[in-house]
């Protein structure tokens, strides 16, 4: 039997929106706000029945039904039991807290980010703050330590007895250093660093005084390798190590430091530290800041003058290594000689013989090539300058030492040659040294400098080319070895450090020549200024005072030619008397061959050998020195006066003219002297020989010189003269028949031997 189904109702069914079976979604302010609202809308549908029954309510002349009556009417649609309803009232009254709980919390979270974002900047301000403290406080300590090391420990040091040898030369470029820390803290100094333009202050500063901190530091850091071993040979001497260690101990004892190099380095250590101190000072330093661009400039600038100043001192040391003069033996050369050295020499001089004969063109630096050319017009001009200044100053102490107004002319009398005297005597006391001195001064001692100075560069282009030629050999590689690597930097360093030095020095080099020439021309204005007040006092005491000035000169002009024809023809006289052999006996041989000559070719054609000859070519004669021959001819068969043909008594044949003198035979009678001679009852008992009890000898012909230069006795059997001071020579050697020594007549006295090869200049 069929049991009969239930039939079940027909249910409405509504789809109502139920938060809890929600998808979970990321819920904003605004979307939880207007979520909240919608769920309240809800629940007051639900409760009330949706805003259609609202309206009913309202509405005085409907009825408005009860919520029972609702809640029944809605269980009925809907067949929802009360527990049912109840329980979805609960859940929604749970999930509108849930919601309010969340909201809670994110606000919490967001007001707890935000507390640490301001205190992550606020940390990140104090470590800025902390770096720019650090950076001006460094500053501060670190040239309070120059000052302690270059006041306190360098006086101390020079206060030794001796003191330290090159001294100051560990000191070098640290008061430029100092200097450009002292302006740096005077700008930082103008804010506090708790100021908001203190920043922008610091970038300002450092970059303003960026090119004097690296020439400062450069020329610092190019010596300090100097300065190490200028230390390392103080540790070399224990006594003087311990004195300086004890004086850098007590100079500053709060330091610990033992040596002089914990001072010294700073400057190496403090150069590098900027880059370090600005770079942290950026890193904590908001991109919105104001100053962040400037700052970030200035952390590059630091980091690009670091490496300039890098390249500089490898610059400096390879110019150090390659400028220096080696003056080597030849057996220290020979030390060095090795397989290495003697293949590298080979290969240049092959490059070399490529490029002069043109099998290997050369690599042509047109703007090398002109400095280069330059400098050697700088080098040949200043070194002729030099010589010239020389032989200046060497004629002007001859003439000083000339002195003519000390000699008496027995012309007391006459008031011009009074003044004259008057004038010379102020002109050799005070004028002419005073110029002489000013001269060496302000033009020797700069050129002597300046030539020392062209060493460097002529040694650094020397070995350009050496390194150019090996440059060339391996230039074609396609790969470098190690060796070969560093030939071709050490080539690149030399001509970069050359293109850009050279052109400095060689200004520099013409801007002294010019600076010099123009010091020589104000020291001959001022020494004719000098002697012009030193003339116009004596004015009107010279002869030809009242003359005017065309006169005058047309005088002086005149006058000091006659003057120049006149000394030309006494020096000419003088040399040719000077250059006349001594007049010597002949051997009864010579003798007869001088009559000989003499009767065959007469007296002004005989001539004497002065040294050997020995005949190199056909009818070439023998001779030797002392021999007399007569001149024939004076010119070979082809016409060359170079050679002469003589007669030597018997033998003719040809004789270079510059062996033959013309003889002088000796004259009993000597001419006569421009000086007063002594009377000739003064000169027998002064002709005595070396020994008191040896014979006299033979009467000799006599004649007068006068001598070349000072000469002072050194015992009883000499006699001292004085420069340019007549005697008579009695006889032209001593006793043992030398005739480097004579015996002479000075005045009063005689001496019986004076060495007459260094103080007699001549007969007349």
């Amino acid at each position: 039997m069929e049991v009969p189904r239930r039939l079940h109702p027909p249910t409405l069914t509504l789809t109502l929106a139920n938060a809890a079976s929600a998808p979970p979604c990321a819920i904003g302010p605004k979307q939880k706000s207007s979520r909240r609202n919608g769920m309240r809308q809800r629940s007051r549908l639900e409760k009330h029945g949706g805003p259609e029954e609202e309206e009913e309510e309202a509405a005085p002349e409907e009825k408005v039904p009860s919520e029972e009556d609702l809640l029944e009417e809605t269980s009925q649609l809907l067949d929802i039991s009360p527990a049912r309803h109840s329980r979805l009232s609960s859940e929604d009254s749970v999930s509108e807290e849930t919601l309010e709980s969340e909201e809670m919390l994110e606000e919490e979270a967001r007001r707890k980010s935000e507390e640490e974002k301001a205190a992550a900047k606020e940390r990140e301000a104090q470590r800025q703050q902390m770096s720019v403290e650090e950076l001006v406080q460094s500053e501060r300590s670190y040239l309070r330590m120059l000052e302690l090391s270059t006041v306190t420990i360098r006086s101390s040091l020079q206060k030794l007895q001796p003191p330290p040898a090159g001294l100051d030369s560990m000191f070098l470029y640290i008061q430029e250093v100092m200097d450009v820390s002292t302006r740096l803290l005077s700008k930082l100094d103008q804010f506090q660093p708790g100021d908001p333009r203190f920043l922008e202050n610091l970038c300002e500063s450092f970059l303003a005084l960026s090119s004097d901190i690296e020439a400062a530091y450069k020329e610092y850091l190019a010596n300090y390798t100097h300065v190490t071993v200028l230390e390392n040979g103080y540790k070399q001497k224990e006594a003087l190590w311990r004195e300086i260690v004890t004086i850098v101990k007590s100079a500053a004892p709060e330091v610990n430091a033992s040596s002089l190099s914990f001072f010294l380095v700073m400057p190496v250590q403090r150069i590098a530290r900027y880059p370090l101190l600005l770079q942290t000072i950026q890193k904590h330093t908001d991109p919105a800041h104001p100053a962040f661009a400037l700052l970030e400039q200035t952390a590059h600038t630091s980091v690009a003058l670091n490496c300039r100043i890098n390249e500089y001192k490898r610059f400096r040391e390879v110019a150090d290594k390659y400028k220096k003069t080696e003056n080597l033996t030849i057996r220290d050369k020979m030390v060095r000689l090795n397989t290495h050295s003697i293949a590298k020499k080979t290969a240049r001089f092959s490059q070399h013989i490529k490029h002069e004969t043109g099998m290997a063109p050369k690599v042509v630096d047109e703007e090398f090539d002109a400095l280069e050319g330059f400098f050697a017009v700088l080098d040949h001009g200043i070194l002729q300058l030099l010589e010239n200044v020389e032989t200046y100053l060497l004629n002007l102490q001859g003439f000083l030492e000339c002195r003519t107004e000390e000699f008496d002319f027995d012309m007391d009398g006459e008031k011009s040659a009074v003044s004259y005297k008057e004038i010379t005597t102020a002109l050799r006391q005070w004028v002419l040294p005073t110029f002489e001195r000013r001269m060496r001064t302000l033009i020797h001692k700069p050129l002597c400098a300046l030539r020392d100075l062209l060493v460097g560069p002529r040694n650094l282009i020397r070995k350009r080319f050496h390194k150019l030629l090996d440059y060339e050999v391996i230039e074609g590689k396609a790969s470098l070895t190690f060796d070969e690597q560093e030939v071709v930097n050490t080539y690149k360093t030399l001509n970069t450090l050359l293109l850009n030095e050279l052109p400095r020095f060689n200004g520099v080099a013409l801007q002294m020549i010019w600076s010099m020439l123009g010091t020589f021309s104000c020291l001959h204005k001022d020494l004719t200024a000098d002697m012009e007040q030193l003339f116009q006092s004596f004015a009107q005491q010279l002869p030809h005072s009242f003359l005017s000035d065309s006169a005058f000169w047309e005088w002086a002009e005149s006058a000091v030619l006659d003057g120049a024809r006149n000394l030309q023809a006494l020096c000419q006289t003088v040399e040719e008397t000077l250059n006349a052999p001594a007049v010597q006996p002949l051997s009864p041989s010579s003798q007869r061959c001088l009559q000989q000559l003499t009767g065959k070719h007469g007296s002004g054609k005989i001539y004497q050998v002065t040294s050997s000859v020995v005949g190199s070519r056909d009818l070439d004669l023998n001779l030797t020195k002392g021999e007399l021959v007569a001149i024939i001819s004076g010119a070979d068969t082809r016409g060359d006066k170079r050679r002469w043909l003589v007669d030597a008594g018997g033998r003719r044949g040809y004789v270079a003219s510059s062996k033959l003198v013309r003889y002088h035979q000796a004259a009993e009678n000597p001419p006569p002297s421009p000086h007063p001679s002594l009377p000739e009852s003064s000169t027998g008992n002064r002709r005595y020989s070396y020994s008191p009890g040896a014979p006299p000898l033979t009467s000799q012909p006599c004649f007068q010189v006068w001598a070349a230069y000072s000469f002072t006795a050194r015992g009883n059997h000499e006699v001292s003269l004085q420069a340019g001071q007549p005697v008579r020579v009695l006889e032209p050697h001593d006793k043992r028949g030398n005739p480097e020594w004579n015996l002479v007549e000075v005045s009063l006295q005689c001496s019986p031997e004076l060495q007459s090869r260094a103080a007699l200049s001549g007969g007349v």
